[in-house]
């Protein structure tokens, strides 16, 4: 069975300042999204040490240090740069810019499959997450969770 997705609109670009992050919630899932300045990243927002919010670190290059232990996490494949050699990694997500929205890509478990929570398994470069609740999906397969 192939893996299916969704892109969900998150938040307008205007809403993410240059070189910070900020959190959206896919029920009881947090994203954090980065604005990079030619571009957008999305990661969990847990750092893979103690479950640091990333999206209140320090963003330098394309990495993001997380506020709690200054662990460095790379936004672009989510593993983590310091301390070196650590195995843990972040759940990374693609991101699309259309109309002046960032879409951030879910993928959605099919019917029966089980998944492992907090262990990051990638599929296609991306973590896989679970089906978020309570989101409506429009004709273009868009969730929409904005107010």
């Amino acid at each position: 069975m192939s893996e299916k997705s969704g892109w969900i609109r998150t938040a307008r670009c205007e809403d993410i300042p240059l070189r910070e992050g900020r959190t959206v919630r896919f029920g009881n899932r947090e994203i954090a999204i980065f604005n990079l300045g030619d571009r957008f990243l999305a990661v969990s927002n847990r750092c893979p040490h103690k479950g640091g919010p990333l999206s209140d670190g320090i963003v330098s290059g394309n990495t993001v240090i997380c506020p709690l232990h200054a662990w460095k996490v790379s936004l672009d494949t989510g593993e983590v740069d310091r301390p070196a050699e650590t195995l843990a990694c972040a759940e990374t997500f693609r991101v699309r810019i259309d109309a002046g929205f960032i879409f951030v890509e879910i993928p959605v478990d099919s019917p029966g499959k089980k998944q492992a929570a907090g262990i990051c398994i990638e599929h296609a470069g991306l973590s896989v997450v679970s089906k978020p609740s309570g989101a409506s999906m429009d004709d273009s397969g868009a969730r929409d969770i904005c107010a």
